[in-house]
């Protein structure tokens, strides 16, 4: 085993390490807030964007897509990088694109066209790629295998709290002048609603200001410190490193892995879409209610995400983790039910309800599936392929615009995430099943 002077860890072969660093898994868990306030952000924008540059609701849904699109692209370049460097390297590269993102929002202000945002949420989305690929597998490798889970859903259990932060900050920010933008707008003269909506956009830089600060702070902290290596010693020797070719046949081939890829998908397109689209229900349902007004059931969605993961890991660690999910599933498919069909502000409050049960799925899903890659040396690259699913955030969310817009119904637009729970619920259900008659060949530490 390698173990270095002074150090606290010693790496195992398998690249688990036999202890948890602590330091080191807090500056880690640090960094997993900071892509929940950026996709919190996007649903502030999601708003905003509908009224300054008069989209449709299938429009507006490209901000998603922009989002969730980067993460699509750079998921594979990231475990490239982290196979040929190291984690460290792959996170720093992933803070540095977040920050040039960030910064893009200041011209893009000023060009003043929904394609330049466009590009800004991409290069946001490039950076969160590479950290997503390299935080999620790293905090699973960050001590011994039997609690790669727990960890994980250790560290999740802070993005609500960066979720929170960057709904908070758009709702004081961007909506904090109060009323409703779209009535706004629509009583003013073209004169006029052009020049408001050149205020919007600079209202649009606030927030990423401050999150500017904090990326820079946490770029230096963790540029100075020593991390893990973290990977399995065998993928040390050149002969041992697997190709692309060789890696890609392994995962593809096998079943239960692909299974959790695409859980993953679902999943990712069915959070992302009840999210983008509460504050825009809560609008619908109640005319009266002001933009600031509504943004705030989404601080009440992340909430009841974070108590959702909360008590999540309560039982997880006393259940198998496939019975709890099937459960958490199956109740949050019950609350999209009530979500699309009772026509008054009860269904936004079963959409928030919702994101308690959203509370497990995201990390454990991660988990599962990587722990199904038997063979460590394509863990890098089995991880780069469940961050790939997230490219449902960008497939999904435009699926719901397009049924609102042909029904006209923002509510019955929620039967698109209905069905998607439903689908994760019959995966939990039948990975019990497996796990029920199968007790031997459990690889996820429970």
């Amino acid at each position: 085993m390698d173990k270095v002077k002074h150090q606290s860890w010693e790496q195992l072969p398998n690249g688990y390490l036999s202890r948890t660093p602590m330091f080191q898994f807090v500056i880690l868990c640090l960094i997993f807030p900071l892509w929940g306030a950026a996709a919190s952000l996007n649903d502030i924008l999601i708003t905003q964007f509908k009224t300054v540059f008069t989209l449709n609701d299938t429009a507006t849904a490209f901000v998603q897509s922009a989002f969730y699109g980067g993460y699509f692209l750079m998921a594979i370049p990231a475990s490239i990088l982290i196979k040929k460097t190291s984690y460290k390297l792959a996170i720093l590269t992933g803070l540095l694109f977040y920050i040039i993102g960030c910064g893009m929002f200041f011209p893009a202000s000023h060009v003043a066209t929904y394609s330049m945002f466009l590009a800004a949420i991409f290069a946001i989305a490039i950076g969160l790629s590479f950290l997503e690929t390299s935080c999620d597998t790293y905090a699973t490798m960050f001590g011994p295998q039997a609690t790669a889970n727990k960890r994980l859903n250790v560290a999740n259990v802070l993005i609500p709290l960066g979720d929170i932060m960057g709904i908070v900050l758009g709702k004081y920010l961007i909506f904090g002048e109060g009323g409703n933008i779209a009535d706004k707008v629509a009583k003013m003269s073209k004169a006029e609603a052009e020049v408001y909506n050149q205020h919007l956009l600079q209202l649009t830089l606030r927030p990423y200001k401050y999150i500017l600060i904090v990326l820079i702070i946490i770029f230096i902290v963790l540029a100075i410190t020593k991390m893990p290596r973290a990977k399995a010693m065998s993928s040390e020797s050149a002969e041992a490193q697997p190709k692309l070719g060789e890696t890609f046949h392994y995962l593809f081939h096998n079943k239960r892995y692909m299974k959790g890829v695409l859980c993953q998908f679902i999943y990712a397109g069915m959070q992302t879409t009840v999210w983008s689209f509460t504050i825009r229900l809560a609008l619908r349902l109640d005319s009266h209610i002001s933009d600031s007004a509504a943004s705030t059931f989404m601080i009440y969605s992340y909430i009841a995400w974070f108590f959702g993961k909360l008590v999540a890991n309560w039982f997880l660690n006393r259940y198998s983790i496939t019975k709890v999910l099937t459960w958490f599933s199956l109740l949050g498919t019950i609350s999209l039910i009530v979500t699309f069909t009772i026509p008054n502000l009860t269904a936004v409050i079963a959409a928030i309800v919702t994101s308690f049960f959203f509370g497990p799925e995201w990390p454990t899903i991660y988990a599962h599936t990587l722990d199904q890659i038997h063979e460590k040396k394509y863990t890098e690259t089995g991880g780069a392929f469940i961050v790939m699913a997230l490219i449902g955030g960008a497939i999904i969310p435009a699926v719901q615009g397009r049924v609102s817009d042909l029904s006209g119904s923002m509510q019955f637009s929620f039967i698109v995430p209905a069905i998607c729970f439903t689908l994760i619920t019959l995966y939990f259900w039948t990975e019990h099943r497996w796990e029920k008659q199968h007790p031997n060949e459990v690889h996820d530490g429970e």
